[in-house]
C-alpha cells in the first residue's frame, strides 16, 4: 500500500516538474519574442532582403512542383533530366509568347473599355433597377436607392483619384515593385533550372548536418511537406485553369460582355480558395446588371453549373482531400495571412499552414511515444494489437 502511494507521489511530482518546465519554456519563448519585436533596426534590412529574394524563390517553387513530376517520369524512361528541363523551358517560353501576343492584348482591351465606360455602366445599372423594381418598393425606398447609388459612385471616384494620386506620389514604391518584378523574371528561371536538376539532393544535403538518429525522421517530415505542397500547387493551378475555361465558355454561350476578361479573372481569383469564386461572381453580376435582370439569372446559372462541375468532378479528381484541412480553417488562415502579409500571405498561407501542420503532428506523435502521460494509452494500444494478432 505504501509502495503504491509512494509511486503516486513520484508520478505527481514528475508531472508537476514537467508542467513547471513547460511553463518556464513558454515564458522564455514569450520574452524572446518580445525582445525580438523591439529590434526593428535588425529586422528591417532582413525584411527588405527577404522581400527581394522570396519572390523568385516562391515563383521557382511553384513551377518546380508543376514540372518536376514530368521530369521524374521521363528520367525513369532513360531521358536525361537536363534535356527534359530544357525542352520544358522552350515549351513554357512558347506558351508565354503566345499568351502575350494573343490573349493578353484582348483581355487588356476589354479591361480598358470597362474602366472607361464604368460611369455609364453604373448609370445603366441604376436605371435598370428603377425600371424593374415594383412600384411600391420604389415609393418606399426609391430615394434611399438613389442616395446609396450617388454615394457609392462618389466613393469609387474618390478611391480611383486617391489611388492615382498615391501612385504618382509614391514613385519610390512603384520603382521598388518594378525592381522586384524584373529581378524575379530574370533570376527565377535559373533557380528553377537548378531545382529541377538537383532538387532531389536537397533533403540528403540538409539531413547530412544532423545526427544519425534524427536523419530518417527529418527526411520523413520533409518528404511529407513536399508531397502536401506539391499536391496543393499542382491541384490549385489545374483547378484554376479549368475554372477559367468553364467561365469563359459559359459567358460566351450566354453572350455576356467582357466574358473572356471575366473568365480569366475568375481563373486567377480561384487560386484563393472560397473567397476567389465569390469575388469573381460579384464582378460578373455587376456586368450583367448593365444589360438586364435576365442576364443576371443567366450568370447565376453559369455560376451554378461551374460550381457543380468544379465541386463534383474537377476538385475531387485533382485535389481530393490531400491537405486534410477543414474549410473553416482554410478561411481563417486566408483571413489572418492576408491581414499579416497581404497578397503574398493569401497565396502562400495555405501551403505554409499545411507544412506547419505536418511538423506539429510529427512532434505530437513523438511526444506520445516518449511521454509518461501517454503510457496507459501505449499499453492499451499494445494489448489491442496483441488481441488482433490472435
Amino acid at each position: 500500500m505504501e509502495q503504491e502511494k509512494s509511486k503516486g507521489i513520484v508520478f505527481v511530482d514528475a508531472i508537476n516538474h514537467r508542467v513547471i518546465r513547460l511553463l518556464v519554456s513558454v515564458l522564455l519563448v514569450l520574452v524572446c519574442l518580445y525582445v525580438a519585436s523591439k529590434l526593428h533596426y535588425i529586422w528591417s534590412p532582413i525584411g527588405q532582403f527577404l522581400a527581394v529574394v522570396s519572390a523568385p524563390i516562391i515563383t521557382a517553387g511553384i513551377f518546380y512542383y508543376l514540372m518536376n513530376p514530368l521530369v521524374d517520369i521521363l528520367e525513369k524512361k532513360k531521358i536525361p533530366r537536363t534535356v527534359t528541363i530544357i525542352t520544358l523551358f522552350v515549351l513554357a517560353i512558347a506558351v508565354i509568347i503566345w499568351a502575350v501576343v494573343a490573349v493578353v492584348p484582348f483581355v487588356e482591351l476589354q479591361l480598358i473599355e470597362f474602366a472607361t465606360n464604368f460611369p455609364h455602366y453604373w448609370t445603366s445599372i441604376q436605371k435598370n433597377l428603377m425600371h424593374h423594381l415594383p412600384k411600391d418598393v420604389l415609393k418606399q425606398f426609391g430615394s434611399q436607392i438613389s442616395s446609396i447609388s450617388e454615394k457609392s459612385m462618389d466613393s469609387i471616384s474618390k478611391l480611383f483619384t486617391t489611388l492615382g494620386g498615391q501612385t504618382w506620389k509614391s514613385v519610390h514604391s512603384v520603382l521598388s515593385v518594378l525592381t522586384i518584378v524584373v529581378l524575379t523574371v530574370i533570376t527565377f528561371p535559373f533557380i528553377l533550372f537548378f531545382l529541377l536538376k538537383d532538387g532531389k539532393n536537397i533533403t540528403p544535403y540538409i539531413t547530412g548536418f544532423l545526427p544519425r538518429r534524427y536523419k530518417r525522421p527529418t527526411a520523413k517530415v520533409m518528404g511529407k511537406i513536399s508531397d502536401r505542397i506539391s499536391a496543393y500547387v499542382r491541384g490549385q493551378l489545374i483547378v484554376a485553369f479549368s475554372v477559367g475555361v468553364l467561365f469563359i465558355v459559359g459567358y460566351q454561350i450566354i453572350g455576356l460582355k467582357f466574358g473572356v476578361a471575366l473568365g480569366v479573372i475568375a481563373g486567377i481569383l480561384n487560386l484563393i480558395p472560397y473567397l476567389g469564386s465569390f469575388i469573381a461572381i460579384v464582378l460578373a453580376i455587376f456586368v450583367a446588371l448593365v444589360v438586364n435582370p435576365i442576364m443576371v439569372i443567366k450568370v447565376l446559372i453559369v455560376f451554378f453549373v461551374e460550381q457543380t462541375v468544379e465541386g463534383r468532378l474537377i476538385s475531387p479528381m485533382v485535389l481530393g482531400n490531400s491537405l486534410e484541412i477543414h474549410p473553416v480553417t482554410i478561411l481563417l488562415v486566408l483571413l489572418s495571412a492576408g491581414k499579416l502579409f497581404g497578397v503574398v500571405g493569401v497565396i502562400i498561407g495555405i501551403p505554409v499552414y499545411a507544412a506547419i501542420k505536418v511538423i506539429v503532428i510529427e512532434i505530437y506523435e513523438w511526444y506520445k511515444r516518449v511521454s509518461v502521460l501517454y503510457e496507459a494509452d501505449r499499453e492499451h494500444a499494445k494489448r489491442e494489437k496483441e488481441k488482433s494478432a490472435k
